[in-house]
């Protein structure tokens, strides 16, 4: 497949799985099974467009380092086993690490309580010409702590801060936030990796019968399993309210590894290409210089 058929395909692909702004997004209409098999998609055919996209996002990222305008952040946000570090490893295997950082939030520590929830990660944001990777991010802030409002009473907010409308004022703000880091070039893509409950039981079993991956499994894992349906609620409400036309949620099925995998790069490919990336040019002085240049290293002797 020749690059402009590779990068057809990558944006039909996200746009498949991209969530429109206004509300009206539902998550049962999603089916975390879903791999592509009526669009011709398996596993041998995905592994290879795989392998074309990564060297297409290699090249793309390439000039975005090299123009240093824009910046990229991708947020992934999934239930435990979803296989978000797996997407990070594979798609992103061909990016210069030089130009990307992934950072992973976990419970807040002391010194990010004295701060407002939006200031760990902000300190984490990319720089100009780089790619920036939150595993889980301040949307654990309207996820977990809408699960868990216990979590609450210590985080040092005053009381008379906490009302019912908590949460729609963190939607708020996040789709403030997000809209100025638009504004000042970063280029925001979140994902949501959908697995379902049936998945996510067989990946904790595979953890627990493989002494390898034993490391991974969390006592937690399984007790969180519980408030299922509230994940599902909580997940369903971030989606509906801070889905923007500048920075949309892409909503990936997740129970089949190969497909997320492709799906999750196809947007990255999509977006990238999207931005007119391009190598600096080098003006005339900068040009003469550098036959200057050439020609003094030519004359050195051999």
């Amino acid at each position: 497949m020749d690059t402009n058929e590779l990068l057809k395909g990558a944006g039909a692909l996200a746009s498949r799985h991209r969530v429109g702004a206004g509300g009206a997004f539902q998550l049962h209409r999603c089916d975390p099974k879903e791999c592509g098999q009526s669009a011709g998609l398996n596993k041998i055919v995905a592994q290879e467009l795989l392998s074309q996209g990564i060297e297409v996002m290699a090249d793309l990222q390439s000039k975005l380092y090299a123009q240093d305008h824009w910046s990229i952040l991708l947020v992934f946000q999934a239930m435990d086993a979803a296989g978000k570090d797996g997407v990070i490893k594979h798609v992103m295997s061909g990016i210069n690490p030089q130009g990307c950082e992934v950072h992973s939030f976990k419970a807040p520590s002391n010194e990010e309580l004295d701060h407002d929830y939006l200031w760990r990660s902000a300190r984490r944001l990319p720089a100009r010409g780089s790619i920036g990777i939150f595993n889980r991010s301040y949307y654990e802030e309207v996820l977990v702590v809408r699960v868990h409002p216990e979590i609450l009473a210590h985080q040092k907010i005053p009381a008379q801060l906490l009302g019912k409308d908590l949460f729609e004022q963190r939607y708020t703000d996040i789709c403030k936030h997000e809209r100025y880091l638009n504004r000042n070039g970063t280029v925001i893509r979140k994902f949501f990796l959908y697995v379902s409950k049936a998945e996510q039981r067989k990946r904790f079993l595979e953890r627990l019968d493989t002494p390898e991956k034993n490391w991974k499994f969390s006592l937690a894992d399984v007790a969180e399993r519980q408030y299922w349906d509230q994940y599902h609620e909580a997940y369903e409400a971030m989606i509906q309210n801070t889905s923007t036309e500048e920075s949309p949620w892409y909503v990936i099925p997740a129970d089949t590894k190969w497909y997320t995998r492709l799906a999750v790069a196809a947007v990255i490919i999509d977006t990238l290409s999207g931005l007119d990336l391009r190598y600096p040019t080098v003006n005339p002085e900068r040009r003469a210089a550098l036959a200057q240049a050439r020609a003094a290293l030519m004359a050195e002797p051999s």
